[in-house]
């Protein structure tokens, strides 16, 4: 399961042994619309549906009903500049179901505070541009000095 080498035990020296699997799990919006108890995810092609379960039970206390995985065949696809072809990796697609009373909503990345932050940075930046764009202009004949070197 795990590929990583861990120090030998050596009696009288504390265990330092931890298991770390090489299991990740992805989570997907799918572009189609779905019951709100349902999750997708995108998992390591080695997990099978009991990995998922026993993944999310024990790691994360989330109760799952039902898991069902698909595997899916990477894109085959023409190099453009190259001319040869080039395939996807292979994926496994995890179908997850929770309880009934379990609701599950994508957290929202892109709040309206911060959309308006970043709209308030553009017209800094904006501004600021055109502050230098004036500046430039009123010296047009001293390009190769700098302008904090002033007469």
């Amino acid at each position: 399961m795990s590929t990583r080498l861990y120090p030998l035990f050596i009696k009288g020296n504390p265990q330092l042994r931890i298991f770390l699997p090489n299991f990740w799990m992805k989570l997907v919006k799918p572009n189609y619309p779905i019951k709100p108890n349902t999750v997708h995810f995108i998992v390591s092609m080695e997990m099978t549906k009991h990995d998922v379960k026993n993944y999310l039970e024990k790691i994360y206390n989330v109760p799952v009903v039902n898991v069902h995985t698909k595997v899916y065949t990477g894109e085959i696809r023409k190099e453009k500049l190259k001319g040869y072809l080039v395939k996807d990796e292979d994926y496994r697609m995890a179908f997850v179901t929770l309880p009934k009373d379990y609701k599950f909503e994508f957290p929202n990345l892109f709040p309206e505070e911060k959309k308006k932050e970043q709209k308030k940075d553009l017209e800094e930046f904006e501004k600021r541009k055109k502050e230098f764009q004036e500046q430039q202009e009123k010296q047009w004949d001293r390009q190769d000095v700098p302008n904090w070197f002033g007469l």
